[in-house]
C-alpha cells in the first residue's frame, strides 16, 4: 500500500498532527467529524499504562475517541494494507508527571479508498475483529479503532525494540545463539496455540512480524492474512493417551552436505514422503493425557503469506488448515539460526518450486544443536499430515526435546536475551525537525 502523505492526511483531517513522512525501513520484500468514532475493545485496566494516558486526556470508556484526540509523531514504516505510526494521546504527554515514562502507541492507518480499489476491505475487518477477540501478553491490544470518511485506524502498543529481523541483523554473524532462539521460539509457540484456540490461524510468521517490546518479551504483530474461522461452535478439545499418536510420515533425513541457498535446479537430493524414513532421536515421552484444544479442522483455500515462508499445501493449492502455522515456526527457526531460509531461490518463481520439491539441508555453518535441527526436520515436513503439531498442535512441539528445560506456566519470568534501552517518544526529533528514530520496523 503506497503510504498516505502528511498533506493527505492533514487535509482530509484538519486536526491531524503529521511531523514527519520520513520512513524508517529495511530492504524486505516486505479535524473532528461527525462521523468519526472510536470502538473500545475493553473496559479500561487501572494497570496499563496505555489507558492511564487515555485518561489523562480527559477521555473515558463512555466517551469517543476521533482522529482529533491523536497526534502522529513520526512514520515507523508500510505494510500492504497501511502505514505505521508513532503517535500519542493529545493532552496525556502535558499530563506525563502523573506516569513513569511518557506513553506512545503504535497506529496503523489505512486508506478506505484504496483498500476498496484493491479489493481488501476484508482484510481490514478481519485484523480489527482478530485484535478485538485478544487477550494475551505476547499479543497486541487493540486500545481502540478510529474511522473517518477516509481513514481507518488501529491504536495498539508500541514496542521500542522493533523487530527481530533488524534485532538478527545486528546480532555477530547476523545469527542468534541456540538459548536466544529458544527463548524466541518458546514465545511464539505460545502465542499461536493461543490464537488456535481462538479458531484463528496465524499465516504471516516471521521475523518481520515478532515485534519485541519495552520488557524484552515478544509481540507477534500484523493479523490482516490471518484466517479467522466463521464456524460459531468452539473447537471441541481432545484429550489424548500417553504416549500421543504419530504422525504416519516421518521427517526428512537429516543431511550432513551444504544448503544450496540459491539452488541452480529444485530435484530433491532426499525424498521428504518416504514414509519409511526413521527419525534419529526418539522425543522425550511425555507422562500423562495430553489435552488438545485448537482448530486441526479449519481448511482454507487462499494463497496468503510471504513467498519463502509458504507452506507446500498452499503453494500447490491443495488446501490449508492450522498445520500452515507449524511450518513458517519451522522456517522462522532455521532463519533465526542460520541466517537465510531453507528454500530461497534466485527469485520466488524458484522458491515457491523449492518449498514444494526439494529437499531440506542444512548448512555445515554454524554448528546447530541436534535437537534444533531434529525440531526443524520435523516441522517442515511437506506433508502435512505427518508435521509437528498437525494432530496435537502446541502440545507436541512443546514436547520436543528442543525446548527441553522451558516452564512453559512461567514463560514471562524467563530472563529476556535483549531488553530495549528506555524509550523517549521526544528521543526521535532533533533541533532542526528532522526525525531520527532509534526503532527499525518493516
Amino acid at each position: 500500500m503506497e503510504p498516505p502523505s502528511t498533506g493527505d492526511i492533514t487535509d482530509d483531517l484538519q486536526s491531524i498532527s503529521f511531523n514527519s513522512t520520513n520512513t524508517t525501513t529495511t530492504d524486505i520484500n516486505r479535524s473532528t467529524s461527525s462521523s468519526s468514532e472510536t470502538t473500545w475493545t475493553t473496559s479500561i485496566p487501572s494497570s496499563d499504562p496505555h489507558w492511564d494516558a487515555i485518561r489523562l486526556a480527559g477521555i473515558d470508556s463512555g466517551t469517543s475517541l476521533t482522529f482529533s484526540d491523536v497526534r502522529f509523531i513520526h512514520r515507523l514504516g508500510a505494510g500492504d494494507i497501511g502505514c505505521v505510526y508513532l503517535s500519542e494521546i493529545k493532552g496525556s504527554s502535558s499530563s506525563s508527571s502523573s506516569l513513569t515514562t511518557p506513553v506512545v502507541f503504535a497506529a496503523k492507518v489505512m486508506d478506505k479508498k484504496e483498500l476498496e480499489c484493491r479489493n481488501k476491505e476484508g482484510r481490514e475487518r478481519t485484523e480489527k475483529e482478530i485484535l478485538q477477540m485478544l487477550d494475551h501478553p505476547f499479543l497486541p491490544t487493540l486500545y481502540a479503532s478510529l474511522e473517518s470518511p477516509k481513514w481507518s485506524c488501529l491504536l495498539t502498543e508500541f514496542c521500542p525494540g522493533g523487530d527481530l529481523h533488524v534485532l538478527r541483523q545486528r546480532q555477530p554473524c547476523r545469527r542468534f545463539p541456540a538459548s536466544t532462539v529458544r527463548f524466541y521460539a518458546s514465545e511464539v509457540v505460545v502465542a499461536l496455540e493461543y490464537l488456535h484456540m481462538l479458531d484463528i490461524i496465524y499465516r504471516d510468521l516471521k521475523p518481520e512480524n515478532v515485534l519485541v517490546r519495552s520488557d524484552g518479551h515478544i509481540m507477534l504483530t500484523d493479523f490482516d492474512l490471518s484466517l479467522k474461522s466463521p464456524v460459531t461452535v468452539a473447537t471441541p478439545a481432545q484429550i489424548f493417551p500417553d504416549p500421543p499418536p504419530q504422525p504416519t510420515l516421518g521427517p526428512p533425513k537429516l543431511t550432513s552436505s551444504p544448503s544450496c541457498i540459491l539452488p541452480n535446479c529444485i530435484v530433491p537430493s532426499v525424498s521428504c514422503f518416504n514414509p519409511m524414513r526413521k527419525r534419529k532421536k526418539p522425543i522425550k515421552a511425555h507422562q500423562g493425557p495430553h489435552f488438545v484444544a485448537e482448530p486441526v479442522d479449519i481448511r482454507s483455500m487462499s494463497y496468503v503469506g510471504t513467498h519463502e515462508y509458504l507452506a507446500p499445501e498452499i503453494v500447490s493449492g491443495e488446501g490449508h488448515g492450522s498445520a500452515v502455522d507449524w511450518w513458517t515456526l519451522g522456517i522462522f527457526i532455521f532463519e533465526l539460526f542460520y541466517g537465510v531460509t531453507p528454500f530461497r531461490g534466485v527469485d520466488n518463481e524458484m522458491t515457491l518450486a523449492n518449498v514444494v520439491a526439494r529437499a531440506l539441508e542444512f548448512p555445515k555453518e554454524p554448528v546447530v544443536p541436534a535437537s534444533a535441527k531434529d525440531l526443524i526436520s520435523r516441522l517442515l515436513v511437506k506433508d502435512p499430515v505427518g508435521r509437528l503439531g498437525s494432530t496435537m498442535g502446541a502440545s507436541a512441539v512443546k514436547q520436543h526435546s528442543f525446548f527441553e528445560g522451558v516452564n512453559w506456566a512461567l514463560l514471562r519470568c524467563m530472563s529476556p536475551p535483549f531488553v530495549p534501552p528506555p524509550f523517549n517518544r521526544h528521543d526521535v526529533v532533533v533541533d532542526d525537525g528532522c526525525f531520527d528514530s532509534p526503532v527499525e520496523y518493516y
